[in-house]
């Protein structure tokens, strides 16, 4: 029987509720599809940082780097502020892993109301790409008053940028700046990627999303690289859409949309209006993928105001859990969860809280476990 060790970070919140949900899901398909999953746990997150005022302990990285993926839960918690928790642990193992997809799927699933009514017989099936290392979310940047001088630093594992930034303003006038940066390599490497699953997926067309009229420097160079890559795709259709453009497009046609390319910032922003349009965060799920460890994770938060409730729903753990197995390479127990998750949707049973159903964290995934079969 094949075994995979399989890292885990419940998190705050409600993420060690939804977690383990997943965890027992993700233990039933391996039963039935003959493979096994060991469980490390780990203690990061809120608790951890406020005992040890630190995100990952030293040699933590080297240790989670000998698992074959990794289950998060949700991080973020009131008594942290903004910041040290998402930049310190999420961050960190993004850049430090090389994490650079961001998958984000968004299927609309019968039975759980839509804010945009769909035509009859069609159904949400996208997934946002989204470059996942570069853009504005290098972590780039600082703040001052009058005059000043802010040194700039930022290591990924195929580059290290370094320098700094003059500004001169009259004394007093506060300000802040970020820098925003992009690759060839990323941005060939995220294009290949999602030409790749949209041909995996027997579809022709992949939207592009960008802003090169307003940001030319950088999302002028995005298009160019993505443009020289598509030339190598000649059986599909490359449509670029600015991102405004698309905001007010999606909720008007929410449907047909498939794979979706975008640059970090844009990705963050569009891959959330998608799941609202698809039911809700409840139902959404996340893989940040690399070459090495790749981490997935719902994309809900940690929702401190309903933890230890019972009223989280589960089904993203779940659903980002298939993502996991998928990346495995256990793709028949994958779409099996997801089955599952669709059987479990459309039968009779009580749906969770967040579907507007009364069913708890636990009930609801072992409704789950019910519908998987081989």
């Amino acid at each position: 029987m094949k075994t995979y060790s399989i890292a885990t970070i419940p998190g705050d919140g409600i993420g060690p509720e939804v977690t383990r949900e997943a965890r027992k899901i993700l233990d039933a398909a391996g039963d039935a599809f003959g493979f096994a999953l060991t469980w490390q746990e780990y203690p990061f997150g809120a608790e951890y940082y406020l005992k040890h005022r630190v995100g990952l302990p030293g040699g933590s990285l080297d240790e989670l780097a000998g698992h074959d993926a990794l289950l998060l839960g949700a991080i973020g918690d009131p008594r942290v502020p903004p910041g040290p928790l998402e930049h310190e642990i999420l961050l960190t193992l993004r850049f430090h892993f090389d994490q650079y997809i961001n998958l984000r799927p968004a299927l609309s699933f019968p039975g759980v109301p839509l804010p945009v009514p769909l035509p009859d017989g069609q159904a949400i099936d996208a997934v946002i790409v989204r470059e996942n290392t570069e853009d504005m979310y290098m972590g780039v940047g600082g703040s001052g008053r009058g005059s000043y001088h802010q040194d700039i630093a930022a290591s990924r594992g195929r580059y290290t940028l370094t320098g700094g930034v003059d500004v001169t303003l009259p004394d007093g006038m506060e300000s802040a700046f970020t820098l925003g940066m992009m690759t060839r390599g990323g941005v060939e490497r995220v294009t290949k990627y999602a030409a790749e699953l949209t041909r995996s997926r027997g579809e022709k067309g992949v939207t592009v999303v960008s802003k090169a009229n307003a940001v030319p420097h950088l999302y002028g160079f995005w298009g160019m690289v993505v443009r020289e890559v598509a030339a190598g795709y000649g059986d599909l259709e490359f449509t670029f859409v600015n991102v405004d453009a698309m905001c007010y497009l999606m909720p008007r046609r929410p449907t047909g949309w498939g794979v979706v390319l975008c640059p970090n910032l844009f990705g963050d922003i569009v891959s959330d209006l998608l799941s609202a349009l698809a039911g809700g965060l409840g139902l959404a799920a996340a893989g940040n993928i690399g070459d090495g460890l790749s981490m997935f994770e719902p994309v809900h938060g940690s929702a401190p105001d309903i933890a230890g409730t019972g009223k989280a729903t589960p089904l993203a753990a779940i659903l980002s859990g298939a993502l996991l197995l998928r990346h495995l390479g256990e793709g028949e127990a994958a779409a099996a969860v997801d089955k599952a998750v669709h059987s479990y949707l459309t039968s009779d049973l009580p749906k969770p809280v967040e579907q507007g159903g009364t069913a708890s964290t636990s009930e609801a995934g072992d409704a789950v476990r019910r519908y998987l079969v081989k």
